[in-house]
């Protein structure tokens, strides 16, 4: 019998409540040089749903769990 493998959905994940595409935003630390990627927030000026970004494959995986196209 052959096994199936499961691949995550396609569906990807909704926008978080209160932010669009134009809030995501990719900032780097100037003391340790760690990229972060997530969407921010104007009233409280930090990002929300951070994500580490190693490469720039992590950033376009990040749009693409959003079902987003990167800017350009």
């Amino acid at each position: 019998m052959k096994s199936i493998k499961l691949r995550k959905s396609d569906a990807g994940v909704p926008l978080p409540d209160g932010f669009s595409a134009e809030d995501i935003r990719v900032e780097s630390s100037v003391c340790t040089g760690e990229t972060l990627i997530g969407f921010y927030s104007k009233t409280d000026k930090r990002l929300h749903y951070a994500e580490l970004c190693r490469s720039d494959k992590d950033i376009a995986d990040f749009y693409r769990k959003y079902r987003l196209k990167p800017k350009t």
